[in-house]
């Protein structure tokens, strides 16, 4: 609650809550809304939202059932945008869900895909993937591992292609040795042998109203730290 209250954010969007309905009473201050999604399976995967600003709607999934069971996307709707937390499925050990990934990033790009025709898309969270070779510290020993495959790193090209923008590049092309994900073994975060698997997306239609955009890498708790997205982007119209 220290970082939570010194973040002050509008929106927080979590991933990998691995909670079930009843399970948590999560006291928040007055002002912030609660929304959850979670998954049939007991201690797995999960996201929830807690903003601010109550949305026109609120959905759950992506509307197509073989996907819709393990709670990994939220989406609120406001006046101009659309706001999404997503936890991207992991391919696995040996990728043995890396064909189950691949049609996520389909059916996923097509979901945000229908909601840019109607207004602008905000969408973040654990996406599972590092783009580029810049966004991992050992890419030659991870070529083929889950998450720096060439299917997974050419799906998510293909999404950015598609009228959206990765917002920390946006501002930081070139910079290196920044991270949102540390494993837990070998002192993996000590040495910064980490991986950015975290990201705000946008449609491009919002880059003018981005600001900044952050990786809080000094904020500590989990094998993944914060990271943050500044725009100015009117709530109410």
């Amino acid at each position: 609650m220290d970082t939570f209250n010194q973040l002050d954010a509008d929106f927080f969007c979590v991933q990998e809550t691995k909670l079930q309905l009843g399970q948590i009473d999560l006291k928040l201050p007055d002002n912030y809304y609660q929304y959850w999604n979670y998954a049939d399976k007991k201690g797995y995967s999960g996201t929830a939202i807690f903003t601010k600003h109550k949305p026109l709607n609120a959905s759950l999934g992506i509307g197509i059932d073989e996907f819709d069971h393990e709670g990994r996307v939220i989406t609120l709707e406001y006046p101009s945008f659309y706001l999404i937390t997503c936890y991207t499925p992991n391919s696995g050990q040996q990728l043995k869900r890396l064909d189950f990934r691949q049609n996520w990033n389909k059916a996923f790009l097509d979901y945000i895909n229908q909601l840019s025709a109607k207004k602008d898309v905000i969408f973040c969270g654990d996406l599972n993937v590092a783009h580029e070779t810049i966004d991992l510290k050992n890419p030659s020993s991870n070529h083929h591992a889950a998450g720096f495959t060439d299917e997974e790193r050419n799906d998510f090209t293909h999404l950015l292609e598609s009228n959206f923008v990765d917002t920390y590049r946006h501002f930081y092309p070139e910079v290196t040795e920044q991270y949102s994900w540390w494993s837990y073994r070998f002192h993996s975060r000590d040495r910064n042998a980490g991986w950015r698997i975290d990201y705000f997306v946008t449609s491009t239609g919002l880059t003018d109203q981005l600001v900044d955009a952050k990786i809080h890498s000094e904020i500590f708790g989990s094998d993944h730290c914060p990271v943050e997205l500044t725009a100015n982007i009117e709530l109410d119209k």
